[in-house]
């Protein structure tokens, strides 16, 4: 790979090789989990590569062993947002709502729970390696999927299927997520990069402007059907405020910090 940016302690790692843009998650020593920090990185990593004719897909990966695990509950459990303050818009990870014409791949090359799957669920593909493991566990912490999970799993996979990923928090293989269809291939053990370069590449061969053309009139034709319209994310937004100012969102971060089982209030 060339071109890195910014150094490789940064939150985030942007490479370009071969017309692809390989924008890597690089907080391993928190398995990727996403602050304030990763937020505006992922965000202005993502502007760059569509914003650069040279770049023709771009491909999401993470640091070390995990892809993404989410939010960083500590950081909330602190009271401080996760978010890019000065592109909220952009919201989560700065990629939830963050349109951009260019291709983005999923390389989930570990655990990708919470936030990692709403990434993957915002992503156009996804490669997972074979031992990795998705899901929304949000409501076994007291909180929702908030960046998107609810607004896009039921229109990704059967209604039902979505509601047992939503309202039990447990994890799907990658075996299940490729017979669900969350993902479009599975990879070898330490390999999802790889496999999701691989398939960059021959969407990289193809013509730039066909290719975002084309991403766009599926996005624009089925636009209140994919989670990225006002009205969806109002309804997100109102529930957001009533789980988060609960009892409940306080307690889940904090239990998970001091590493006991939380007790839930229903307030």
């Amino acid at each position: 790979m060339t071109e890195i940016e910014p150094a490789d302690n940064g939150p985030v790692l942007y490479r370009v090789h071969d017309h692809i843009a390989v924008i890597t998650f690089n907080r391993p020593e928190a398995m990727n989990s996403v602050n304030s920090a990763l937020s505006a990185a992922a965000g202005a990593a993502l502007e760059r590569a569509d914003a650069d004719p040279a770049v023709r897909a771009v491909v999401l990966t993470g640091a070390g062993k995990a892809f993404c695990a989410g939010a960083d509950l500590k950081e909330l459990g602190a009271g401080r947002r996760i978010d890019d303050p000065d592109h909220r818009e952009w919201d989560f990870a700065g990629i939830v709502r963050h349109w951009i014409s260019t291709p983005v791949i999923a390389a989930v090359n570990g655990f990708a729970l919470g936030g990692g799957t709403e990434i993957v669920l915002t992503a156009d593909l996804a490669v997972i390696d074979e031992t990795a493991t998705m899901g929304l566990p949000e409501v076994r912490r007291g909180i929702v999927a908030a960046a998107g999970g609810l607004l896009r799993i039921h229109r990704q996979v059967p209604q039902k299927i979505a509601a047992e990923i939503a309202l039990t928090g447990e994890p799907i293989s990658a075996a299940r997520a490729y017979e669900l269809g969350l993902v479009n291939r599975i990879a070898p053990a330490g390999t999802a990069l790889d496999v999701a370069l691989e398939l960059a590449a021959t969407i990289a061969r193809n013509a730039p402007l066909a290719v975002a053309e084309s991403k766009r009139v599926m996005h624009e034709t089925a636009l209140d059907e994919r989670g990225w319209d006002d009205r969806s994310w109002q309804i997100n937004k109102t529930a957001i405020r009533t789980v988060f100012a609960s009892a409940d969102a306080k307690e889940g971060p904090r239990a998970f910090a001091e590493k006991r089982p939380p007790q839930w209030t229903g307030r």
